[in-house]
């Protein structure tokens, strides 16, 4: 084994870090057989690589043959792709409490009903399990990408006070606070 400077070492580990997949694997492998005698403990030790990935390289260099990297096949799928009814159920239960943008200024569909209140829904009205169900931040994010934006309902304002509200109340029957403001006046 011959001894790294750290200036080589720098230049060996940025080089690697540029790479990916089977060409940082190659790479890898090279440097392995040629400062390391093949010794992936040590190129792990030394470079901090993993050495299960060196291990591939090598198999690979020494074969001929590339291993396929499957991304597309990691992580968690999207609900939809698990219960491929749950997106039509979905816009059975939203679609009457929807409304289109009133200005058309996006292609986004409002609705008034609550992600917690669609979940609920699917459990009484469509059937669904409670453990089968995601959370409701879930089901809100499947709300979003199903093109329904959840807005917040605006709470009923109450009226002003038009002159005609004295001729409609007789004085028996309005607030008693507002009695009390008078007479302090």
């Amino acid at each position: 084994m011959s001894k790294l400077t750290e200036a080589i070492r720098f230049t060996i580990d940025r080089a690697a870090r540029l790479l990916t997949g089977a060409k940082k694997r190659k790479y890898l492998a090279e440097i392995t057989s040629a400062f390391f005698e093949g010794n992936t403990r040590q190129a792990e030790r030394e470079l901090g690589w993993g050495r299960a990935t060196i291990e591939k390289g090598l198999r690979e260099l020494a074969t001929g043959i590339e291993c396929v990297d499957n991304y597309s096949a990691r992580g968690n799928k999207l609900t939809e792709e698990k219960l491929p009814h749950l997106a039509q159920d979905i816009r059975e239960l939203v679609d009457p409490h929807s409304q289109i943008d009133p200005k058309f200024q996006t292609r986004f569909v409002y609705t008034r009903i609550t992600a917690k209140a669609v979940r609920q829904a699917l459990i009484e009205v469509k059937g669904y399990r409670d453990d089968e169900l995601p959370h409701q931040n879930t089901i809100g994010q499947i709300l979003n990408r199903l093109g329904y934006r959840l807005r917040r309902v605006q709470k009923t304002k109450p009226q002003k006070k038009i002159p005609e509200t004295d001729a409609i109340l007789p004085m028996s029957e309005r607030p008693i606070k507002r009695l009390m403001r008078l007479k302090n006046r």
